[in-house]
Protein backbone atom coordinates (compact mmCIF):
# COMPACT_ATOMS: atom_id res chain seq x y z
CA UNK A 1 0.00 0.00 0.00
CA UNK A 2 2.84 2.38 0.88
CA UNK A 3 4.59 1.73 -2.47
CA UNK A 4 1.32 2.18 -4.35
CA UNK A 5 0.75 5.49 -2.53
CA UNK A 6 4.26 6.62 -3.49
CA UNK A 7 3.80 5.46 -7.12
CA UNK A 8 0.50 7.23 -7.75
CA UNK A 9 1.50 10.51 -6.17
CA UNK A 10 5.00 10.46 -7.70
CA UNK A 11 3.50 9.85 -11.13
CA UNK A 12 1.25 12.85 -10.62
CA UNK A 13 4.23 15.02 -9.72
CA UNK A 14 5.67 14.69 -13.22
CA UNK A 15 2.39 15.89 -14.73
CA UNK A 16 2.48 19.24 -13.01
CA UNK A 17 4.83 22.19 -13.18
CA UNK A 18 5.97 23.53 -9.86
CA UNK A 19 4.31 26.91 -9.43
CA UNK A 20 5.07 29.75 -7.07
CA UNK A 21 3.22 29.31 -3.80
CA UNK A 22 0.22 31.59 -3.50
CA UNK A 23 0.01 33.97 -0.55
CA UNK A 24 -3.74 34.45 -0.90
CA UNK A 25 -4.52 32.19 2.02
CA UNK A 26 -1.45 32.74 4.19
CA UNK A 27 -3.51 33.55 7.26
CA UNK A 28 -5.59 30.41 6.82
CA UNK A 29 -2.40 28.37 6.47
CA UNK A 30 -1.27 29.48 9.89
CA UNK A 31 -4.60 28.70 11.53
CA UNK A 32 -4.89 25.34 9.80
CA UNK A 33 -1.38 24.31 10.71
CA UNK A 34 -2.21 24.61 14.40
CA UNK A 35 -4.42 21.58 13.96
CA UNK A 36 -1.42 19.62 12.69
CA UNK A 37 0.67 20.28 15.79
CA UNK A 38 -1.56 20.73 18.78
CA UNK A 39 0.01 21.30 22.18
CA UNK A 40 1.12 18.16 23.94
CA UNK A 41 -1.23 18.98 26.79
CA UNK A 42 -4.83 17.99 26.34
CA UNK A 43 -6.91 21.09 25.60
CA UNK A 44 -9.53 19.97 28.13
CA UNK A 45 -7.06 18.61 30.67
CA UNK A 46 -8.83 20.34 33.54
CA UNK A 47 -12.38 20.13 32.25
CA UNK A 48 -14.21 17.53 34.38
CA UNK A 49 -15.41 15.15 31.68
CA UNK A 50 -13.86 12.01 33.15
CA UNK A 51 -17.18 10.21 33.66
CA UNK A 52 -19.66 8.65 31.30
CA UNK A 53 -22.69 10.69 30.31
CA UNK A 54 -25.81 8.79 29.29
CA UNK A 55 -27.34 11.17 26.76
CA UNK A 56 -29.75 8.43 25.64
CA UNK A 57 -31.41 8.20 29.05
CA UNK A 58 -35.20 8.28 28.33
CA UNK A 59 -35.71 10.49 31.41
CA UNK A 60 -33.26 13.12 30.19
CA UNK A 61 -35.67 14.87 27.81
CA UNK A 62 -38.35 15.18 30.51
CA UNK A 63 -35.80 16.54 32.97
CA UNK A 64 -34.51 19.09 30.43
CA UNK A 65 -38.04 20.27 29.70
CA UNK A 66 -38.59 20.73 33.42
CA UNK A 67 -35.40 22.74 33.78
CA UNK A 68 -36.29 24.98 30.83
CA UNK A 69 -39.83 25.65 32.11
CA UNK A 70 -38.62 26.53 35.61
CA UNK A 71 -41.76 24.92 37.03
CA UNK A 72 -41.37 22.70 40.10
CA UNK A 73 -44.80 21.16 39.52
CA UNK A 74 -43.91 19.84 36.06
CA UNK A 75 -41.59 17.18 37.52
CA UNK A 76 -43.88 14.71 39.24
CA UNK A 77 -42.71 11.10 39.13
CA UNK A 78 -39.10 11.68 38.05
CA UNK A 79 -36.32 11.44 40.65
CA UNK A 80 -33.10 12.62 38.96
CA UNK A 81 -30.00 10.72 40.07
CA UNK A 82 -26.44 12.02 39.84
CA UNK A 83 -25.78 10.66 36.36
CA UNK A 84 -28.97 12.22 35.01
CA UNK A 85 -28.12 15.56 36.62
CA UNK A 86 -24.60 15.56 35.15
CA UNK A 87 -25.93 14.65 31.72
CA UNK A 88 -28.37 17.55 31.93
CA UNK A 89 -25.62 19.99 32.96
CA UNK A 90 -23.55 18.90 29.98
CA UNK A 91 -26.43 19.23 27.50
CA UNK A 92 -27.24 22.67 28.93
CA UNK A 93 -23.62 23.87 29.04
CA UNK A 94 -24.43 26.69 26.61
CA UNK A 95 -27.19 27.97 28.92
CA UNK A 96 -25.83 28.27 32.44
CA UNK A 97 -29.06 29.16 34.30
CA UNK A 98 -30.98 25.90 33.67
CA UNK A 99 -27.68 24.05 34.05
CA UNK A 100 -27.36 25.56 37.53
CA UNK A 101 -30.90 24.48 38.34
CA UNK A 102 -29.91 20.94 37.36
CA UNK A 103 -26.85 21.16 39.58
CA UNK A 104 -28.93 22.19 42.58
CA UNK A 105 -30.86 18.94 42.23
CA UNK A 106 -27.55 17.18 42.77
CA UNK A 107 -26.72 18.97 46.03
CA UNK A 108 -28.06 16.06 48.08
CA UNK A 109 -25.44 13.74 46.54
CA UNK A 110 -22.49 15.88 47.67
CA UNK A 111 -20.60 14.90 44.53
CA UNK A 112 -17.20 16.34 43.59
CA UNK A 113 -17.44 15.53 39.87
CA UNK A 114 -20.77 17.29 39.44
CA UNK A 115 -19.33 20.32 41.24
CA UNK A 116 -16.32 20.39 38.92
CA UNK A 117 -18.55 20.16 35.87
CA UNK A 118 -20.76 23.02 37.06
CA UNK A 119 -17.72 25.16 37.90
CA UNK A 120 -16.43 24.63 34.37
CA UNK A 121 -19.78 25.69 32.87
CA UNK A 122 -20.02 28.77 35.09
CA UNK A 123 -16.41 29.73 34.36
CA UNK A 124 -17.02 29.35 30.64
CA UNK A 125 -19.83 31.91 30.96
CA UNK A 126 -17.65 34.17 33.18
CA UNK A 127 -19.95 33.62 36.18
CA UNK A 128 -17.00 33.39 38.50
CA UNK A 129 -18.69 34.60 41.69
CA UNK A 130 -21.20 31.74 41.48
CA UNK A 131 -18.40 29.31 40.67
CA UNK A 132 -16.47 30.47 43.74
CA UNK A 133 -19.55 29.93 45.94
CA UNK A 134 -19.58 26.28 44.84
CA UNK A 135 -15.86 25.97 45.66
CA UNK A 136 -16.48 27.41 49.13
CA UNK A 137 -19.35 24.96 49.66
CA UNK A 138 -17.09 22.11 48.57
CA UNK A 139 -14.43 23.24 51.04
CA UNK A 140 -17.01 23.46 53.84
CA UNK A 141 -18.23 19.95 53.00
CA UNK A 142 -14.66 18.59 53.11
CA UNK A 143 -14.67 17.78 49.40
CA UNK A 144 -11.38 18.11 47.54
CA UNK A 145 -11.14 21.45 45.76
CA UNK A 146 -7.82 20.79 44.03
CA UNK A 147 -9.33 19.90 40.65
CA UNK A 148 -11.90 22.69 40.97
CA UNK A 149 -9.14 25.28 41.47
CA UNK A 150 -7.31 24.06 38.37
CA UNK A 151 -10.56 24.34 36.41
CA UNK A 152 -11.21 27.90 37.50
CA UNK A 153 -7.60 28.83 36.70
CA UNK A 154 -8.16 27.48 33.20
CA UNK A 155 -11.45 29.39 32.83
CA UNK A 156 -9.85 32.67 33.96
CA UNK A 157 -7.13 32.15 31.36
CA UNK A 158 -9.77 31.38 28.72
CA UNK A 159 -11.48 34.68 29.64
CA UNK A 160 -8.14 36.43 28.99
CA UNK A 161 -7.81 37.34 32.65
CA UNK A 162 -4.30 36.12 33.36
CA UNK A 163 -4.05 38.22 36.53
CA UNK A 164 -7.01 36.38 38.10
CA UNK A 165 -5.62 33.02 37.00
CA UNK A 166 -2.33 33.78 38.76
CA UNK A 167 -4.16 35.17 41.79
CA UNK A 168 -6.19 31.95 42.04
CA UNK A 169 -3.00 29.89 41.96
CA UNK A 170 -1.57 31.98 44.82
CA UNK A 171 -4.91 31.70 46.66
CA UNK A 172 -4.79 27.90 46.84
CA UNK A 173 -3.22 28.02 50.32
CA UNK A 174 -6.49 29.47 51.64
CA UNK A 175 -8.17 26.14 50.84
CA UNK A 176 -5.44 24.13 52.55
CA UNK A 177 -3.94 23.36 49.14
CA UNK A 178 -0.22 23.86 48.75
CA UNK A 179 0.47 24.90 45.14
CA UNK A 180 2.49 21.97 43.80
CA UNK A 181 4.37 21.26 40.58
CA UNK A 182 1.21 19.92 38.92
CA UNK A 183 -0.75 23.09 39.69
CA UNK A 184 2.21 25.23 38.61
CA UNK A 185 2.42 23.50 35.23
CA UNK A 186 -1.37 23.65 34.91
CA UNK A 187 -1.25 27.44 35.34
CA UNK A 188 1.54 27.80 32.77
CA UNK A 189 -0.37 25.57 30.34
CA UNK A 190 -3.62 27.51 30.78
CA UNK A 191 -1.91 30.88 30.26
CA UNK A 192 -0.09 29.68 27.14
CA UNK A 193 -3.10 27.86 25.72
CA UNK A 194 -5.05 31.09 25.47
CA UNK A 195 -2.21 33.24 24.17
CA UNK A 196 -0.76 34.73 27.36
CA UNK A 197 2.65 33.19 26.79
CA UNK A 198 4.62 36.23 27.90
CA UNK A 199 2.83 36.27 31.27
CA UNK A 200 3.41 32.54 31.68
CA UNK A 201 7.13 32.86 30.98
CA UNK A 202 7.49 35.79 33.36
CA UNK A 203 5.65 33.87 36.11
CA UNK A 204 7.90 30.84 35.57
CA UNK A 205 11.07 32.90 35.92
CA UNK A 206 9.84 34.96 38.89
CA UNK A 207 9.01 31.77 40.80
CA UNK A 208 12.17 29.83 39.97
CA UNK A 209 13.15 29.66 43.65
CA UNK A 210 9.87 27.99 44.63
CA UNK A 211 9.63 25.94 41.43
CA UNK A 212 13.12 25.30 40.06
CA UNK A 213 13.43 25.64 36.31
CA UNK A 214 13.13 22.30 34.52
CA UNK A 215 12.53 21.03 31.02
CA UNK A 216 8.78 20.38 31.42
CA UNK A 217 8.04 24.02 32.27
CA UNK A 218 10.26 25.30 29.48
CA UNK A 219 8.51 22.98 27.02
CA UNK A 220 5.16 24.50 28.00
CA UNK A 221 6.52 27.98 27.26
CA UNK A 222 8.21 26.80 24.08
CA UNK A 223 4.98 25.21 22.93
CA UNK A 224 3.17 28.48 23.56
CA UNK A 225 5.53 30.47 21.34
CA UNK A 226 5.78 27.74 18.69
CA UNK A 227 2.22 26.43 18.37
CA UNK A 228 -0.09 29.00 19.97
CA UNK A 229 1.27 32.41 19.00
CA UNK A 230 3.53 31.09 16.19
CA UNK A 231 6.31 33.52 17.09
CA UNK A 232 9.56 32.04 15.79
CA UNK A 233 11.64 34.95 17.12
CA UNK A 234 10.49 34.36 20.70
CA UNK A 235 10.78 30.59 20.30
CA UNK A 236 14.43 30.93 19.26
CA UNK A 237 15.07 33.22 22.24
CA UNK A 238 13.59 30.69 24.68
CA UNK A 239 15.68 27.95 23.02
CA UNK A 240 18.80 30.01 23.74
CA UNK A 241 17.65 30.76 27.30
CA UNK A 242 17.31 27.05 27.99
CA UNK A 243 21.03 26.69 27.33
CA UNK A 244 21.74 29.70 29.55
CA UNK A 245 19.91 28.00 32.43
CA UNK A 246 21.66 24.68 31.70
CA UNK A 247 18.40 23.06 30.59
CA UNK A 248 19.00 20.42 27.92
CA UNK A 249 16.24 20.19 25.26
CA UNK A 250 14.47 16.85 24.97
CA UNK A 251 12.43 15.22 22.19
CA UNK A 252 9.41 17.41 22.99
CA UNK A 253 11.54 20.57 22.75
CA UNK A 254 12.83 19.56 19.33
CA UNK A 255 9.32 18.67 18.18
CA UNK A 256 8.04 22.15 19.10
CA UNK A 257 10.93 23.94 17.37
CA UNK A 258 10.71 21.86 14.20
CA UNK A 259 6.99 22.58 14.13
CA UNK A 260 7.69 26.31 14.47
CA UNK A 261 10.30 26.39 11.70
CA UNK A 262 8.06 24.26 9.50
CA UNK A 263 5.17 26.71 9.74
CA UNK A 264 7.56 29.51 8.80
CA UNK A 265 8.57 27.61 5.67
CA UNK A 266 12.12 27.35 7.05
CA UNK A 267 13.18 24.07 5.46
CA UNK A 268 16.87 24.40 6.32
CA UNK A 269 16.40 24.79 10.09
CA UNK A 270 13.64 22.17 10.19
CA UNK A 271 15.98 19.57 8.67
CA UNK A 272 18.95 20.81 10.73
CA UNK A 273 17.10 20.28 14.01
CA UNK A 274 15.77 16.92 12.82
CA UNK A 275 19.34 15.73 12.13
CA UNK A 276 20.53 17.17 15.44
CA UNK A 277 17.69 15.42 17.23
CA UNK A 278 18.67 12.05 15.79
CA UNK A 279 22.37 12.58 16.59
CA UNK A 280 21.39 13.11 20.21
CA UNK A 281 19.42 9.86 20.02
CA UNK A 282 16.04 11.45 20.59
CA UNK A 283 13.44 9.43 18.70
CA UNK A 284 11.26 11.66 16.47
CA UNK A 285 7.53 11.22 16.98
CA UNK A 286 4.88 11.43 14.28
CA UNK A 287 4.46 15.17 14.95
CA UNK A 288 8.03 15.76 13.78
CA UNK A 289 7.49 13.78 10.58
CA UNK A 290 4.22 15.59 9.92
CA UNK A 291 6.02 18.93 10.28
CA UNK A 292 8.68 17.82 7.80
CA UNK A 293 6.05 16.58 5.33
CA UNK A 294 4.36 19.98 5.56
CA UNK A 295 7.45 22.13 5.03
CA UNK A 296 8.80 19.91 2.24
CA UNK A 297 5.49 20.08 0.36
CA UNK A 298 5.16 23.80 0.99
CA UNK A 299 8.67 24.46 -0.31
CA UNK A 300 8.02 22.54 -3.54
CA UNK A 301 9.69 19.27 -2.53
CA UNK A 302 6.73 16.85 -2.66
CA UNK A 303 8.87 13.86 -3.67
CA UNK A 304 10.96 14.32 -0.55
CA UNK A 305 7.75 14.66 1.45
CA UNK A 306 6.68 11.23 0.19
CA UNK A 307 10.06 9.80 1.14
CA UNK A 308 9.54 11.24 4.62
CA UNK A 309 6.24 9.37 4.88
CA UNK A 310 8.09 6.18 3.88
CA UNK A 311 10.71 6.94 6.53
CA UNK A 312 7.91 7.40 9.06
CA UNK A 313 6.69 3.90 8.29
CA UNK A 314 10.21 2.50 8.58
CA UNK A 315 10.29 3.81 12.14
CA UNK A 316 7.24 1.70 12.97
CA UNK A 317 4.85 4.65 12.86
CA UNK A 318 1.69 4.89 10.79
CA UNK A 319 0.70 8.04 8.88
CA UNK A 320 -2.50 9.60 10.19
CA UNK A 321 -4.93 12.20 8.90
CA UNK A 322 -2.59 14.99 10.02
CA UNK A 323 0.17 13.48 7.88
CA UNK A 324 -1.93 13.61 4.72
CA UNK A 325 -3.36 16.99 5.66
CA UNK A 326 0.24 18.22 5.84
CA UNK A 327 0.48 17.57 2.10
CA UNK A 328 -3.05 18.54 1.12
CA UNK A 329 -2.94 22.04 2.62
CA UNK A 330 0.16 23.39 0.85
CA UNK A 331 -0.94 21.73 -2.39
CA UNK A 332 -4.29 23.51 -2.19
CA UNK A 333 -2.52 26.77 -1.33
CA UNK A 334 -0.38 26.45 -4.45
CA UNK A 335 -3.44 25.75 -6.59
CA UNK A 336 -2.38 22.15 -7.28
CA UNK A 337 -5.85 20.81 -6.65
CA UNK A 338 -5.52 17.77 -8.90
CA UNK A 339 -2.49 16.61 -6.94
CA UNK A 340 -4.27 17.35 -3.67
CA UNK A 341 -7.16 15.16 -4.86
CA UNK A 342 -4.73 12.31 -5.54
CA UNK A 343 -3.41 12.60 -1.99
CA UNK A 344 -6.99 12.65 -0.67
CA UNK A 345 -7.91 9.54 -2.66
CA UNK A 346 -4.79 7.76 -1.42
CA UNK A 347 -5.70 8.76 2.12
CA UNK A 348 -9.13 7.16 1.73
CA UNK A 349 -7.62 4.04 0.11
CA UNK A 350 -5.45 3.59 3.19
CA UNK A 351 -8.58 3.72 5.40
CA UNK A 352 -7.58 7.05 6.92
CA UNK A 353 -10.64 9.24 7.27
CA UNK A 354 -10.50 12.86 6.09
CA UNK A 355 -11.04 15.45 8.79
CA UNK A 356 -12.79 18.82 8.89
CA UNK A 357 -9.39 20.40 8.23
CA UNK A 358 -9.00 18.28 5.09
CA UNK A 359 -12.17 19.68 3.57
CA UNK A 360 -11.45 23.20 4.75
CA UNK A 361 -8.16 23.10 2.86
CA UNK A 362 -10.02 22.27 -0.35
CA UNK A 363 -12.58 25.01 0.32
CA UNK A 364 -9.75 27.54 0.37
CA UNK A 365 -8.33 26.45 -2.96
CA UNK A 366 -11.24 25.35 -5.14
CA UNK A 367 -13.77 27.26 -7.25
CA UNK A 368 -17.53 27.41 -6.76
CA UNK A 369 -18.31 24.03 -8.35
CA UNK A 370 -15.52 22.37 -6.40
CA UNK A 371 -16.83 23.97 -3.21
CA UNK A 372 -20.29 22.49 -3.80
CA UNK A 373 -18.72 19.09 -4.44
CA UNK A 374 -16.70 19.13 -1.23
CA UNK A 375 -19.65 20.40 0.80
CA UNK A 376 -21.51 17.29 -0.34
CA UNK A 377 -18.54 15.03 0.39
CA UNK A 378 -18.13 16.59 3.81
CA UNK A 379 -21.76 15.88 4.66
CA UNK A 380 -21.46 12.34 3.32
CA UNK A 381 -18.54 11.66 5.64
CA UNK A 382 -20.56 12.89 8.64
CA UNK A 383 -18.30 15.88 9.35
CA UNK A 384 -20.68 18.72 8.74
CA UNK A 385 -20.33 21.18 7.13
CA UNK A 386 -20.58 23.48 10.14
CA UNK A 387 -20.77 27.23 10.65
CA UNK A 388 -17.01 27.60 10.45
CA UNK A 389 -17.01 25.84 7.07
CA UNK A 390 -19.46 28.33 5.60
CA UNK A 391 -17.73 31.31 7.19
CA UNK A 392 -14.49 30.21 5.54
CA UNK A 393 -16.16 29.84 2.13
CA UNK A 394 -18.02 33.15 2.34
CA UNK A 395 -14.85 35.02 3.29
CA UNK A 396 -13.02 33.42 0.37
CA UNK A 397 -15.54 34.43 -2.30
CA UNK A 398 -15.97 37.93 -0.91
CA UNK A 399 -12.19 38.39 -0.79
CA UNK A 400 -12.05 37.26 -4.42
CA UNK A 401 -14.76 39.86 -5.26
CA UNK A 402 -17.26 37.15 -6.23
CA UNK A 403 -20.44 38.33 -4.46
CA UNK A 404 -22.69 36.20 -6.70
CA UNK A 405 -20.97 33.03 -5.51
CA UNK A 406 -21.10 34.25 -1.91
CA UNK A 407 -24.88 34.70 -2.20
CA UNK A 408 -25.23 31.22 -3.69
CA UNK A 409 -23.27 29.75 -0.78
CA UNK A 410 -25.51 31.68 1.62
CA UNK A 411 -28.48 29.88 0.07
CA UNK A 412 -26.64 26.54 0.43
CA UNK A 413 -26.46 27.01 4.20
CA UNK A 414 -30.19 26.32 4.50
CA UNK A 415 -29.80 23.04 2.60
CA UNK A 416 -27.31 21.88 5.22
CA UNK A 417 -29.44 23.12 8.16
CA UNK A 418 -26.80 25.64 9.19
CA UNK A 419 -28.32 28.77 10.73
CA UNK A 420 -26.22 31.89 9.98
CA UNK A 421 -24.81 33.58 13.06
CA UNK A 422 -24.19 37.28 13.65
CA UNK A 423 -20.60 36.77 12.48
CA UNK A 424 -21.83 35.41 9.13
CA UNK A 425 -24.05 38.46 8.67
CA UNK A 426 -21.26 40.89 9.56
CA UNK A 427 -18.86 39.26 7.11
CA UNK A 428 -21.49 39.40 4.38
CA UNK A 429 -22.27 43.07 4.97
CA UNK A 430 -18.57 44.05 5.03
CA UNK A 431 -17.82 41.93 1.95
CA UNK A 432 -20.77 43.19 -0.06
CA UNK A 433 -19.83 46.78 0.68
CA UNK A 434 -16.27 46.04 -0.46
CA UNK A 435 -17.73 44.56 -3.66
CA UNK A 436 -19.85 47.74 -3.98
CA UNK A 437 -23.11 45.84 -3.66
CA UNK A 438 -24.42 48.53 -1.36
CA UNK A 439 -28.17 47.86 -1.51
CA UNK A 440 -27.67 44.14 -0.91
CA UNK A 441 -25.38 44.99 2.00
CA UNK A 442 -28.10 47.14 3.55
CA UNK A 443 -30.65 44.35 3.13
CA UNK A 444 -28.36 41.90 4.92
CA UNK A 445 -27.73 44.40 7.69
CA UNK A 446 -31.44 44.94 8.25
CA UNK A 447 -32.01 41.18 8.27
CA UNK A 448 -29.16 40.80 10.74
CA UNK A 449 -30.76 43.26 13.18
CA UNK A 450 -34.20 41.70 12.75
CA UNK A 451 -32.72 38.30 13.66
CA UNK A 452 -31.61 39.57 17.05
CA UNK A 453 -28.01 40.60 16.38
CA UNK A 454 -26.87 43.78 18.07
CA UNK A 455 -26.13 46.86 16.00
CA UNK A 456 -22.52 47.24 14.93
CA UNK A 457 -21.12 50.82 14.93
CA UNK A 458 -18.59 49.91 12.25
CA UNK A 459 -21.26 48.47 9.97
CA UNK A 460 -23.58 51.38 10.70
CA UNK A 461 -20.87 53.74 9.53
CA UNK A 462 -20.27 51.68 6.38
CA UNK A 463 -23.98 51.60 5.57
CA UNK A 464 -24.38 55.35 6.08
CA UNK A 465 -21.24 56.21 4.14
CA UNK A 466 -21.77 54.00 1.12
CA UNK A 467 -25.43 52.95 0.89
CA UNK A 468 -27.11 56.20 1.90
CA UNK A 469 -24.63 58.41 0.05
CA UNK A 470 -24.96 56.35 -3.11
CA UNK A 471 -28.74 56.70 -2.82
CA UNK A 472 -28.47 60.48 -2.43
CA UNK A 473 -26.15 60.64 -5.44
CA UNK A 474 -28.65 58.74 -7.59
CA UNK A 475 -31.41 61.16 -6.56
CA UNK A 476 -29.18 64.11 -7.47
CA UNK A 477 -28.45 62.54 -10.87
CA UNK A 478 -32.19 62.07 -11.51
CA UNK A 479 -32.96 65.69 -10.55
CA UNK A 480 -30.12 66.91 -12.75
CA UNK A 481 -31.37 64.84 -15.68
CA UNK A 482 -34.92 66.22 -15.25
CA UNK A 483 -33.66 69.80 -15.10
CA UNK A 484 -31.63 69.25 -18.27
CA UNK A 485 -34.80 68.11 -20.06
CA UNK A 486 -36.57 71.32 -19.04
Amino acid sequence: MAKRCHFYISRALHAFTIVKRSHLVASFSQAFYQTLSLPSQNQNQYAPFDFNLDLDDPDLLQFLQFLKKDDDHSLTSLEPNRDLVCSAIWVLREDWKPALRAFKWNSRYNDEKACNLMIWVLGTHAKFSTAWSIIRDMHASCLSTHHAMLIIIDRYAAANNSAKAIETFNFMNNFRLTPDQEAFRALLTALCKYGNVEEAEEFMLVNKKLFPLEIESFNIILNGWCNITNDVYEAKRVWRDMSKYCIMPDATSYSHMISCFSKEGNLFDSLRLYDQMKKREWIPGIEVYNSLVYVLTRENCPKEALKTIDKLREQGLQPDSATFNSMILPLCEAGKLAMARIVLNTMVEENISPTVETYHAFFEGTDYHGTIEFLSRMKGSGLGPNKDSFLLILEKFLKLKQPVNALKIWAEMKKYDVVPSCIHYRKMVEGLVTCRWFIKARDFYEEMISNGCSEDPKLNKLIQKHVLNSGDKRKQDVRKANSDKV
